[in-house]
């Protein structure tokens, strides 16, 4: 068990819908692993979701029925750092469709408003390149860019 988790507050009704939506967009090793909910005791609609943990490649959430009143804001990512430019490509679209919102530099929101920032492998050597003015292209390309493309980068 992991010792730190990540405590993400959605409104009502979308907790499970939104670790469903997640264990299926991130695959490999992710999936529900528990719901718990409010029961008469407890200030929450009876029966309804209050808690539902899920992993999501291994590291485990917990999305809480926390209500409107706290809402997602960039200050807080979810980074997912790609294998391929395909993966990467196909979270991209994935998170912003159905309402998902692009930003830049890598940088999302997916329909429940959580930012993401999907990063291809080799971002960091890239931007980290030995050779300052080759870094700085990098960098310059990065951030001309709303999704990441890695090739475009190393080229710059």
């Amino acid at each position: 068990m992991q010792k730190v988790t990540t405590f993400l507050w959605f409104e009502k009704d979308q907790i499970e819908e939104a670790a469903d939506y997640y264990v299926s967009v991130i695959g490999g090793d992710s999936r529900v692993l528990d719901v718990t909910r409010w029961t008469a005791a407890a200030p929450g609609e009876e029966g309804r979701a209050m808690t539902v943990r899920f992993q999501l490649d291994g590291a485990e959430y917990v999305a809480f029925d926390g209500g409107p009143e706290f809402p997602f804001t960039e200050a807080v990512s979810l980074s997912v750092e790609c294998d391929s430019q395909e993966e990467a490509d196909r979270l991209w679209k994935t998170l912003t469709s159905d309402g998902g919102q692009e930003s830049q530099c890598g940088w999302l929101k997916d329909k429940y408003g959580v930012s993401w920032q999907i990063v291809p492998r080799g971002l960091g050597e890239a931007l980290t390149d030995p050779d300052p003015e080759k870094a700085a292209r990098a960098m310059k390309a990065m951030l001309g860019m709303r999704r990441l493309d890695i090739e475009a980068i190393r080229n710059a």
